[in-house]
């Protein structure tokens, strides 16, 4: 008892040192307003609970974290500007981020301060690709794994079928539409033809005209490579023009966030892929992964989603980086990184050291019939997992790599 009292005085006097102690500021620069708003906001949530969670143990070298954000509203510009703001209140380290031309601007930004940026929900090759450097680290997958494994799944039960691409137009856009095509052998924009649509900013009347020229073709697969509220605008006029019902269609990049504001029964068998469902820890034998998803179903009445988990993750794995590194230094955290192997929310990952891109296991979805949905408690069961395609197989390998930075006459190591 004596020993147990003594103990937990201890504890006691470590936090309240932590909490006396400046507190290290995290910058969130995520979309509050805009297209993407409802994957920020669970952004924010995942970063408010891994925070907490940390500041119950005891916060980061003994300080407590605190969190500051700004809206970006998808707009690169003000992000980048949102950079300089969090940069001048002493920020430690940046992340964020639904569009991908956001994080490649924020994250340049970003180096320009000696800061690393995480992106979050980042997708387009480009991050850590053609556009990548040191201070960049993207958790999530990139388009070319999205592509490889939904690839795979539809080469085999959707064998030799007409696809037709609608796709806004903007690098992650380009770059999900070119990765799917090479893996889908639909690279004959003749036979498989597309349309872009304007990114931010795309009007209904932009949409209509992409998806009735969609209906007017022979395509057997609609591929709608969209995001946020503009593929649940998309959706909305693709069931009113029938297409729901007789192509298959897909959203390289899906969320749960996606089919909620859709609703079911639009999003109801469109197929995708995503980095983590609340239903991966249990698929993967993740105990401290459901422990997450219990934890954030009580605290904010619903599911995490892929989104909320990116973030907590991040907070997470630069917290432990911190640890290990015994320092806040951009250049020695970057050391604790580098190939770093982990298990956190699912099964292993890895922070790679050539390209800072998170290696991880893709999970191709389909999203469930509505009268499946609704049983259950939250009514955000909305995902069948199909398929997975192993971290092994995913990630392109550093050859593929060098090969796209020489194209875009970059150097073949991060500067």
């Amino acid at each position: 008892m004596k020993k147990l009292t003594a103990t937990l005085a201890l504890w006691a006097g470590i936090t309240a040192v932590a909490q006396a102690a400046e507190p290290i500021t995290l910058g969130l620069n995520y979309p509050r307003s805009g297209p993407y708003k409802e994957e920020g906001l669970a952004q924010m949530r995942g970063a408010l609970l891994a925070i907490d969670e940390l500041n119950e143990r005891g916060g980061v070298l003994g300080r407590p974290l605190r969190l500051s954000s700004k809206d970006t509203a998808s707009r690169p510009a003000k992000a980048v500007k949102n950079v300089d703001k969090l940069a001048a209140e002493g920020a430690a380290m940046l992340f964020g981020g639904s569009s991908s031309a956001v994080a490649i601007a924020a994250g340049k930004r970003a180096a320009t301060h000696g800061l690393l940026y995480f992106g979050t929900l980042t997708y387009s090759n480009d991050t850590t690709g053609k556009d990548g450097h040191r201070y960049m680290f993207r958790e999530c997958n990139n388009a070319w794994m999205s592509a490889r494994a939904l690839g795979s799944y539809l080469t085999k039960h959707m064998p030799n079928q007409d696809y037709f691409y609608v796709t806004a137009d903007y690098t992650w856009g380009h770059t999900t539409e070119s990765s799917l095509r090479q893996t889908t052998g639909s690279t004959d924009a003749g036979k498989h033809p597309g349309l872009k649509v304007p990114f931010p900013g795309a009007r209904t009347a932009d949409y209509q005209n992409a998806l009735t020229q969609a209906s007017m073709s022979k395509a057997k697969v609609l591929v709608l490579v969209l995001f946020g509220e503009d593929l649940v605008r998309a959706m909305r006029i693709a069931k009113d023009l029938g297409l729901t019902e007789r192509m298959q269609i897909v959203a390289p990049n899906l969320t749960q966030h996606m089919v909620e504001q859709a609703g079911p029964d639009i999003m109801q068998g469109v197929l995708g892929t995503e980095p983590w469902t609340w239903r991966v820890p249990a698929l993967e034998k993740s105990e401290r992964g459901q422990a997450f998803v219990s934890q954030f179903s009580e605290r904010y009445k619903m599911y995490p989603s892929s989104s909320a988990a990116s973030a907590y993750s991040i907070v997470y794995q630069w917290a432990d980086a911190a640890q290990r590194a015994d320092s806040l230094d951009s250049e020695a955290l970057i050391k604790a990184l580098e190939n770093h192997s982990y298990q956190l929310l699912k099964d292993r990952q890895q922070w790679r050291a050539f390209d800072h891109q998170n290696a991880q296991t893709v999970y191709v979805v389909q999203v469930k019939d509505r009268a499946e949905v609704i049983l259950d408690r939250f009514k955000q069961d909305y995902f069948s997992i199909v398929d997975r395609l192993d971290v092994s197989q995913a990630a392109p390998n550093l050859a593929d790599w060098q090969t796209e930075r020489r194209a875009a006459g970059q150097p073949l190591t991060l500067q």
